[in-house]
């Protein structure tokens, strides 16, 4: 087994699933890891060359075991796409403790644990590429976001202190900031009046992720933004 190995964490019917299918388009054996198995089982059967693997990212021994398996059946990950997330929305007014610690245990914590899985491994071999999706609220606190904005705003500095710390070793830390709504089913029956132009294509950012991985360490990106033509910024 010599195809290089790509771990995408969190995998779901958008970039999740598109991520997964240009990186084995590419070659790359996948690890799919998301809390349920019903979608990662049915797109490793099309893809062929990935496992899916049930994982809570917000469980640090859940984290550790998922990690072990797919080393043990694939091999030690040379790409780690965090793509989990969770964004419920609400004022500061009416989200609760429990809402704003769930956030960031999903946005910031499981970018932490499944980056320590991949990184010494990546050091030893001088190379590496992790890749966090993250998102125009990690700007800016809107007033619906109190505890999306701030669980994203801990994951981009936390993306920016490990690129700060593992550029160095040839790790490439990047992160992809989605400004926009991603084209899912159910964003489509919400919002009926919108064109296609007005949806960020799961497959065009899977196509960012990618070429990120393949950049020349001389002219390395921390930070890309992803939006529709039509998005307002």
């Amino acid at each position: 087994m010599n195809e290089p190995v790509c771990v995408v964490v969190g995998v779901g019917p958008g970039n999740g699933a598109a991520i997964a299918r240009r990186f084995s388009a590419a070659g790359y054996r996948l690890a799919l890891l998301a809390r349920s198995l019903e979608l990662t089982t049915r797109l490793a059967e099309q893809l062929g060359n990935a496992r899916a693997i049930a994982c809570d990212v917000t469980d640090a021994a859940q984290v550790a075991a998922a990690f072990a398996e797919l080393r043990q059946y694939l091999g030690e990950p040379r790409v780690l796409v965090y793509n989990a997330g969770a964004g419920a929305w609400g004022t500061v007014e009416e989200i609760g403790p429990r809402d704003f610690e769930a956030h960031w245990r999903v946005n910031a914590l499981g970018t932490l644990l499944a980056a320590q899985q991949v990184i010494p491994a990546m050091k030893a071999a001088g190379s590496g590429s992790i890749v966090c999706i993250g998102a125009t609220a990690s700007r800016r606190g809107s007033a619906r976001a109190a505890a999306f904005a701030p669980a994203k705003a801990a994951q981009r500095l936390l993306a920016e202190s490990m690129a700060r710390h593992l550029w160095p070793a040839g790790i490439h830390v990047a992160l992809v900031i989605i400004d926009g709504i991603v084209d899912l089913p159910a964003a489509r029956a919400r919002l009926p009046d919108k064109g296609d132009a007005f949806f960020v294509q799961p497959a065009a950012v899977a196509e960012t992720v990618y070429q990120l991985t393949t950049q020349d360490r001389s002219a390395w990106s921390f930070e890309v933004e992803v939006r529709p033509f039509g998005e307002t910024w």
